[in-house]
């Protein structure tokens, strides 16, 4: 019995769209890895650029806080790590996530001093569309380094805006979203550790998810 045409091609999409899965399954699992690895290797890189090595002497990766706000920090679970000298604090590096970016989160490390200071802000990863919102890449433009030594007074908590919307930060000309987007995580960090600031740094708060200030009635 002869099938018809219709048949034949529903069948041989059927098994395009199964090949195409299971490509895509083994591409996923078979990068994942690799994905980690990278995205592990631009954190330490980014933890020694903004946090100088000459100003702590413990292992900022070990000496790590897992803490939970979605609202302020974009995540359930956001990592803290701490950089202390002769065990008094120095720094904070948090991993915050930008849930509003144009094409998906964006992943970012944000360096605070313990005097509310920003050491500078580095994106681990996104999916901005190239020649546009990937301009937050160090590698492509000098645009992120514009948080280097920022804080809540300087500029002024109201000015925490891309020039778009009256504040002082550059935007991209045709992606405005993306800088938008991670001007408000970073100033949301900002308010974030200075709320938390000493408990952040708590060694006892070690294995606390969620330090004093942060903690649900």
């Amino acid at each position: 019995m002869v099938k018809h045409p219709v048949v034949i091609a529903g069948s041989i999409l059927a098994m395009f769209a199964v090949a195409g899965s299971t490509l895509v399954a083994f591409t996923h699992e078979f990068t994942k890895d690799r994905i980690a690895a990278n995205e592990r290797e631009t954190l330490l890189r980014s933890l020694r650029t903004m946090v100088p090595s000459n100003t702590v002497d413990n292992d900022m990766t070990s000496d790590i806080l897992v803490v939970n706000n979605p609202e302020m920090l974009g995540n359930s679970q956001t990592a803290v790590y701490r950089g202390r000298l002769m065990g008094q604090p120095v720094a904070t590096v948090l991993t915050s996530v930008v849930p509003g970016g144009y094409s998906g989160p964006i992943k970012l490390l944000v360096a605070v001093r313990y005097d509310g200071t920003l050491g500078g802000v580095r994106v681990i990863s996104h999916k901005e569309t190239p020649g546009l919102g990937d301009k937050i890449e160090e590698s492509r433009s000098d645009w992120i380094y514009s948080f280097d030594n920022k804080s809540l007074n300087d500029p002024k908590l109201q000015d925490w805006k891309v020039k778009r919307d009256g504040g002082i930060f550059d935007q991209f000309t045709g992606a405005t979203i993306t800088p938008r987007s991670i001007v408000e995580a970073v100033k949301k960090t900002l308010l974030y550790v200075k709320d938390n600031r000493d408990a952040l740094y708590d060694k006892k708060a070690a294995s606390d998810p969620e330090p004093q200030g942060n903690k649900k009635p």
